[in-house]
């Protein structure tokens, strides 16, 4: 496996380029093949707090990236109106609170909420404090102090990161050959080489499926099925559009519901990005682009584009010698911002998993066991959104009467019984993240956790009063948004804004 060709750029295959020449060293071949003439769906511009890691582990100075992709700061996505219309929750990263002894925290918070306390669950919540008033500047970590409790993501341009991978793997080796692939040659089972339109063959060893929905390489001559979700999650189109920036940009992404959908907003230094998803068995692609264009918060740069997907994923994203990343992969919608880091997740186990001179059958198998484990879980998360709504129109009440998997069923029960929410080994969303959802979107426990009443009501304010407290000076340390980004990562490129 010395000859490695990425089949495809776009996000997904500078990703892979990327962490492929810093981490495989220069005992491997890395060659990327895209053309210019394809257009890359490129809506993913919204990400979650693992982002760093990956920039981190690239070498990547933050304020460098920020600048060179519009980007800004992420403290957690708004949904409004989907538990009611006018009704708005956020789901913050970093934590909530803190456990005492051996209960979580928010156990506290529904024992003071049933004797009628008004402090709802994100008033502990540093950064959905911080989102809703417009504030990000990092906080200082200090050894033997109390842990702030934030954490944060970005907002960028995908089109601008997946260049500045770019120039980051050219750096480092990878080839870039321009051309259209026609087709994947095969030998014994096995993809031995991509020939392009103009006759060029690319020869290889392994090869990376980056060729979005076409799927040329894992679809199409591996042949690996597709498991499709519609009837869990049937949204099937999405209308985009940027708009011009706004003055303020919020530190968070917007989700707000539609009569058949949602619609995005994510907030940039140059420009907004805007999309409307929806179904389209219940809402034209006219009356969906006309919704998303009365939202927008500027000027629209350019008409709407439409995007047709099927929400699902590869049966096998690893067959043979190739392994598909990004939209050749799979498709979920991008209502929690896991677009990007599934192709950071999958990158990681590939090269967990990097086959060597033997027969990596089991290691394949275990490759596939993971990815879908890990697509089941936000799966999940996805689909407890639409099942638990509390609007009024035909899509939503079909939401609410879909059969949902037995596994998001024991999670929605064991909590509406007794607050408790238990993680499934390493998957994505942690313990606060299906808190926020779950108590956002109205699922409300009969009971907490009878070790929550070993304090007193007395201690039990004193408690959540000190977490309450914590949470808000660790928001007050922060600056405006756009003044941080003015003073630390604002583009070359400039851009009006306000403090």
């Amino acid at each position: 496996m010395r000859d490695i060709v990425i089949a495809g750029g776009g996000t997904a295959g500078w990703m892979a380029a990327a962490a492929f020449a810093r981490f495989l060293g220069g005992g491997h071949n890395v060659t990327l093949v895209e053309s210019d003439a394809i257009g890359t769906v490129g809506v993913g511009e919204a990400t979650i707090p693992q982002i760093q890691n990956f920039n981190n582990a690239l070498g990547i100075d933050e304020a460098e990236f920020l600048k060179a992709t519009q980007g800004s700061y992420k403290l957690g996505i708004e949904f409004d109106g989907w538990s009611a219309p006018g009704k708005k929750y956020i789901h913050a990263f970093g934590q909530i609170g803190r456990q005492l002894g051996f209960v979580p925290f928010h156990h506290y918070v529904l024992r003071d909420q049933q004797r009628g306390g008004a402090r709802d669950l994100w008033s502990y919540s540093p950064t959905a404090i911080a989102a809703a008033q417009n504030r990000f500047s990092p906080v200082q970590e200090r050894p033997g102090q109390m842990p702030s409790g934030t954490a944060w993501a970005y907002h960028f341009d995908a089109g601008l990161y997946a260049a500045f991978l770019r120039r980051y793997a050219e750096d480092k080796g990878v080839k870039r050959i321009e051309g259209k692939i026609a087709e994947a040659q095969q030998q014994e089972g096995r993809i031995s080489a991509l020939r392009l339109d103009d006759g060029r063959q690319v020869g290889g060893d392994f090869f990376i499926d980056c060729t979005g929905f076409a799927a040329l390489l894992i679809g199409g001559a591996m042949e690996s099925g597709f498991d499709d979700w519609s009837d869990l999650l049937p949204c099937n189109r999405a209308a985009a559009v940027q708009c011009e920036a706004a003055f303020v940009i919020t530190p968070y992404t917007r989700s707000s519901a539609r009569a058949a959908g949602w619609q995005w907003r994510i907030p940039l230094q140059h420009r907004t990005g805007n999309g409307h998803v929806y179904c389209s068995d219940f809402m034209s692609d006219d009356e969906a682009a006309s919704i998303l264009l009365s939202h927008l918060d500027g000027a629209a740069i350019g008409d709407p584009r439409l995007i047709k997907f099927t929400t699902g994923m590869r049966r096998d994203s690893w067959k043979s010698n190739v392994v598909a990343l990004g939209l050749a992969a799979g498709f979920m919608e991008p209502l929690e911002s896991t677009s990007i880091h599934l192709v950071q997740s999958a990158i990681e186990r590939i090269l967990q998993f990097f086959p060597g001179d033997t027969d990596a059958a089991a290691d394949i198998e275990e490759y596939n066991r993971r990815t879908q484990a890990e697509w089941l879980a936000i799966r999940d998360f996805l689909i407890l959104h639409y099942h638990r709504n509390g609007r009024s129109e035909a899509f939503w009440e079909a939401g609410r009467k879909t059969d949902i998997p037995k596994s998001l069923a024991r999670r929605l029960a064991l909590f509406e019984s007794s607050g408790r929410i238990m993680r499934e080994g390493d998957e994505l969303f942690t313990e606060v993240g299906w808190l926020q959802v779950m108590t956002g979107q109205g699922v409300t426990p009969q009971s907490w956790h009878p070790m929550a009443g070993q304090i007193s009501d007395g201690q039990l304010t004193e408690f959540l009063g000190l977490a309450a407290q914590h949470a808000n000076a660790q928001a007050d340390k922060m600056i405006p948004h756009n003044q941080w980004i003015e003073q630390y990562c604002k583009s070359d490129a400039g851009h009006r804004m306000v403090a």
